[in-house]
């Protein structure tokens, strides 16, 4: 039996792995029994990315909330009714808090009648065996794997199966969530589940999904990593006019969709992981006029709070866009601090959308060239700590000067940081040390001395020799010079000589 819960914890991001505690010691602390659930579960089976947090609990999951919300996570949406809770995490993560229950329909497809209940009940009453998988995070069970619906055996035969006859009368809008999950995962439907599918489509049970319900599935479609293949699978089955009737006459803006994947692979390739439903929500609606599109979200159950989010959006990415290309970004450290606080779904909109040059050159070079700078720049500090400055304000003022001067290009080297480096903190070189004049080895002026007269030897030898080849040609030898001045020195001597005995006659 596999290790979930090794299997979880190494897949988690530290941030996820933060959260997990987190609901485990408040659940502990009420008293109540927690578990990952749904997609969380199913996404670690199959190997896909962990995007959300999903946990369940046997008790009110509000209490809960609310204290993470006193740590720093942020409530989405609450249903007070379904006591199921949409919540930000602390560190960015996304995720839910539900409480177990039971739908019991008194016959198909009524409203159903909700009791609270056990996670088995509760992972029996779910739509898909895939989506009915569970893990414990209890002390006495964690780890845990619950299957009550043999939901792993149709993951690893790549299906889609649904739970019941009564799947789809119960919930039509389950007729969009099956082609969803097929076509995200790559997954079949199951023969059976098909067959029901098919009978759904033939009662024409698509005409009384209820807006609402509708508007779910467009939301948890503009979270998708490939919204397209999943909007290809609805209009395949004349099933987008139950989302929305204009939209299935527009049709998607396919071609803006695309634009907004290559830019989040692009996010991803630079180390981001962005949360892009925003505006993968307006390209798929992309071909409507702002009067529909206002109706279109005013249908779809949207709160009207959401709904002034979306229509406002693109106004605000290009007042952002405004502020990047105008004067006070002139310098590459302002336009990189800009761009550090702007929210990270708005550069990817202006990355897919924008047609400014001068924006885009900014934010390319933002994430592919000023982060990475940005990164290293624990190195500056210890170079400057190197120089003997203590860390304090002026520190840091410093390191953030010289981070300037790297965005345009300057302390790329070593060397050029640390003239910097000195030059803004006023620590001098050390003064450079003079080399002492270093005494010859003893026995060196033996051996010059010894050198000369080698030379010597060797000049007289090569004299020599010079005389005994014109000797031998018949011709007189050239006069020494030597010899010469010898010859002078007699001359003048015997003058000498003769004048002194001139005088004395």
């Amino acid at each position: 039996m596999p290790d979930y819960m090794f299997l979880l914890e190494s897949r988690l991001s530290p941030e996820q792995r933060a959260v997990m505690l987190r609901v485990q010691e408040l659940s502990a602390a009420l008293g109540f029994n927690v578990y990952l659930t749904g997609g969380t579960v199913r996404d670690l089976v199959t190997g896909a990315s962990l995007r959300d947090l999903d946990f369940t609990v046997e008790g009110n999951p509000s209490k809960i909330a609310h204290e993470l919300e006193k740590g720093g996570a942020k409530i989405l949406s609450e249903d007070e009714k379904l006591r199921h809770v949409e919540v930000l995490f602390a560190g960015d993560c996304e995720g839910s808090i539900s409480a177990a229950r039971d739908d019991h329909y008194v016959r198909p497809g009524t409203r159903p009648e909700i009791r609270w209940s056990t996670i088995m009940e509760d992972l029996r009453r779910r739509d898909f065996s895939l989506n009915a998988i569970a893990i414990s995070l209890n002390p006495a069970s964690r780890g845990l794997l619950l299957d009550p619906t043999n939901g792993l055996s149709d993951i690893e035969r790549a299906e889609v199966r649904a739970l019941t006859i009564h799947s789809f009368t119960n919930q039509p809008v389950r007729l969009l969530r099956v082609l969803r999950y097929a076509a995200r995962m790559g997954f079949k439907i199951e023969q059976r589940t098909q067959e029901w599918f098919d009978l759904a489509i033939e009662r024409n049970l698509q005409e009384t999904i209820a807006p609402e319900d509708a508007g779910d599935e467009l939301r948890a479609l503009a979270r998708e990593e490939r919204p397209a293949v999943v909007l290809k699978a609805w209009e395949e089955h004349d099933l987008l006019e139950a989302v929305n009737p204009v939209l299935a006459k527009k049709h998607p803006a396919y071609d803006a969709i695309a634009r907004l994947m290559k830019v989040r692979e692009d996010l991803f390739t630079a180390g981001f992981r962005p949360r892009l439903a925003a505006p993968m929500l307006l390209a798929i609606l992309g071909k409507l006029k702002d009067r529909e599109l206002s109706n279109v979200l005013s249908k779809a159950g949207f709160r009207s709070a959401e709904s002034e989010g979306v229509l406002a959006y693109e106004g605000e990415a290009l007042d952002a866009q405004k502020e990047l290309v105008g004067r006070k970004m002139n310098a590459p450290v302002d336009a990189y601090r800009f761009l550090e606080k702007m929210p990270l779904d708005q550069v990817a909109y202006l990355l897919a959308e924008s047609n400014k040059s001068a924006a885009l050159s900014k934010i390319r070079a933002f994430l592919n060239k000023w982060r990475p700078v940005r990164i290293a720049l624990p190195v500056v500090a210890t170079e400057l700590e190197a120089l003997g400055m203590p860390r304090g304000t002026k520190f840091d003022q410093i390191v953030e000067q010289v981070f300037a001067m790297q965005l345009t290009g300057r302390g790329k080297t070593k060397e050029e940081r640390e003239k910097i480096l000195r030059k803004l903190s006023g620590i001098k070189e050390p003064p450079k040390k003079k080399e002492k004049e270093k005494k010859p080895p003893k026995g060196t002026d033996k051996a010059h001395a010894a050198a000369a007269m080698g030379d010597a030897a060797h000049k007289k030898h090569a004299a020599a020799k010079a005389e005994a080849k014109h000797a031998a040609k018949g011709k007189p030898a050239p006069p020494k010079p030597h010899a010469k001045r010898a010859s002078h020195a007699s001359h003048g001597k015997s003058a000498a000589s003769s004048k002194k005995s001139h005088g004395r006659k």
